[in-house]
């Protein structure tokens, strides 16, 4: 089966953690929308499929198409070995990869903090608010969260079990898109959490993620994506 993934073009954004699930898996898949006239069947497919997803991403496996980033990730995790066997340990990864959406929607809210209809230049001073609490509060708790999870009541490789699970691909994009984000802020608190550190750097030479990331189908960060470089957001 060669699954289709449903994202926007040109961005990592939230259709990167599904990537990065499908590259480690080494599954067979189709980034739709990246394909000649792939706009067109990404907004048919929003609008026809028997239960269409509110946004993208969405992925096509066979006859069935699953939405939102935790659910879809949950699915690949039981179908390709990236997720616990037990229900104890599936939900447990399941949690946590709840709680990476919540940091990547407080993220994006650092640059539009009104309205995403609305250009960050229409809501600059708010977005200095934001990222100033975003920097100072927000990153320090669920980092710290997350490096506990990781050390306490002893060090792991990984955040599920003893072996990688997509949470930990995920935060992997999550330290990612930060470091481009708020490259000063983060190179700080990296200092604190070193288990996170290891974490990213474990995932990175992962042998198909590693070639993931040296290939054209790993879009670079850019202005158009849910972690953008906004230097006077990065104090």
């Amino acid at each position: 089966m060669v699954y289709e993934l449903y994202y926007w073009p040109g961005i990592q954004g939230r259709g990167e953690f599904v990537r990065l699930a499908l590259e480690e898996a080494g599954a067979d898949y189709v980034d739709v929308a990246r394909r000649e006239g792939g706009m067109d069947l990404l907004t048919a497919a929003l609008d026809t499929e028997e239960y269409p997803s509110f946004a993208p991403p969405f992925l096509k496996a066979g006859e069935m198409t699953v939405g939102q980033v935790a659910n879809i990730l949950m699915y690949l995790g039981e179908q390709h070995g990236l997720a616990p066997r037990t229900d104890p340990g599936r939900l447990w990864a399941h949690q946590l990869q709840l709680t990476i959406a919540d940091l990547v929607t407080e993220a994006h809210d650092t640059h539009h903090p009104i309205a995403t209809s609305l250009y960050y230049e229409d809501q600059k001073p708010e977005a200095l608010r934001r990222a100033a609490d975003f920097v100072e509060t927000r990153i320090p708790k669920f980092l710290g969260y997350f490096a506990r999870i990781l050390t306490n009541p002893e060090p792991r490789d990984f955040l599920v079990g003893d072996k990688l699970t997509y949470v930990d691909l995920s935060l992997f994009q999550v330290i990612e898109g930060l470091r481009y984000a708020f490259p000063k802020a983060t190179q700080r608190m990296e200092r604190e959490y070193p288990a996170l550190t290891a974490l990213r750097d474990r995932v990175a030479a992962r042998p198909n993620i590693a070639a993931y990331l040296a290939s054209d189908r790993r879009i670079p960060f850019n202005q158009n994506g849910v972690f953008r470089y906004y230097p006077e957001l990065d104090q």
